[in-house]
């Protein structure tokens, strides 16, 4: 097994296959509204990554329900996630984050939860109502964004936000028997490979459960769609992506799961580099240069090697 991938993780878990279900729930950002910031991260449009559903007037249960169909005939899905994706879906009132929560969860073929958020907003009533929503017997997943663990890139890319504050929320989470998923950004501006894989042995010694790994690609209308325009930034060449995350999965320990190998981009949205639509043909690849390399996950995998 040359990395230890979600769609197994979740086929041992269930017996059948389990999709997630990409759910927009009308939730803001501590980084957007004042509180921390605003206009978001330099790689984040008005959507904030999801699928814009909510602002068309589509509730939790018809998303629910649209992308189960649809899931169930193409790839033959038996269980579901509901995963909570745009914007930071811990931030908002208690009641509000109850009710749709529980709106995702009425589905009886919904066996989890997975909650898209950021370090700084994941208050102890939210942890209380996630804590319930486990102990009920679903899988539950708290999906935290880190992106760089260099205080320097999270300010040069807006954050708002500390390596520090994602290490507290870390012990804040796991404290309830929690799991984290971690979000990591592979090319980010100024970033060196060194940069990266310190990256990967930070999280190699945290307590974390999964990581995410993605692209940095250019959505349409974000501030770093004008850094591109200007000649501030380049995105990474596909063979160099493949390099890096190839190596990126070395110094992770072979129980972390690892949720996907690249982003997922919207086709209407993006502006380079266009191979990250490719999905399919992006994983082939990663998977045929650690063959061809020896690569693994684990490989380099050592305690406190940072």
């Amino acid at each position: 097994m040359l990395y230890n991938d979600f769609s197994s993780y979740l086929r041992k878990a269930f017996g059948v296959r389990c999709h997630k279900i990409t759910i927009d729930a009308g939730f803001t950002c501590p980084n957007r509204d004042g509180t921390k910031g605003y206009g978001g991260c330099i790689y984040c449009n008005a959507r904030g990554s999801g699928t814009g559903a909510f602002s068309k007037g589509i509730s939790v249960k018809e998303q629910v329900q649209s992308a189960k169909a649809y899931l169930s005939k193409r790839y033959k899905a038996k269980k579901f996630l509901a995963y909570f994706q745009a914007f930071s879906n811990t931030y908002g009132p208690v009641d509000k984050l109850k009710k749709v929560y529980f709106e995702a969860l009425e589905d009886p073929d919904v066996v989890g939860i997975c909650i898209g958020t950021r370090p700084d907003c994941i208050s102890e009533e939210a942890l209380d109502l996630i804590e319930d929503i486990k102990k009920r017997g679903y899988m539950v997943w708290l999906e935290v964004g880190l992106q760089s663990a260099h205080d320097r890139t999270l300010e040069l890319i807006n954050r708002g936000h500390t390596v520090a504050d994602f290490v507290e929320a870390v012990k804040r989470i796991r404290a309830r028997d929690i799991n984290v998923c971690v979000h990591v950004i592979i090319g980010l501006p100024g970033e060196s490979r060194e940069d990266i894989m310190y990256t990967a042995k930070f999280l190699a010694n945290m307590d974390i459960q999964a990581v995410k790994p993605h692209l940095l690609y250019i959505i349409r209308g974000t501030k770093l769609h004008k850094m591109y325009e200007e000649g501030k930034y380049r995105p990474l060449t596909r063979d160099e992506y493949v390099k890096l995350i190839a190596e990126f999965l070395t110094y992770l320990p072979p129980s972390v799961v690892i949720q996907r190998l690249t982003g997922d981009p919207h086709r209407e949205e993006l502006i380079a580099p266009m191979w990250a639509l490719e999905k399919q043909k992006n994983r082939d690849m990663i998977l045929k240069y650690m063959e061809e390399n020896n690569l693994y996950q684990g490989k380099n995998f050592k305690k406190e090697n940072v």
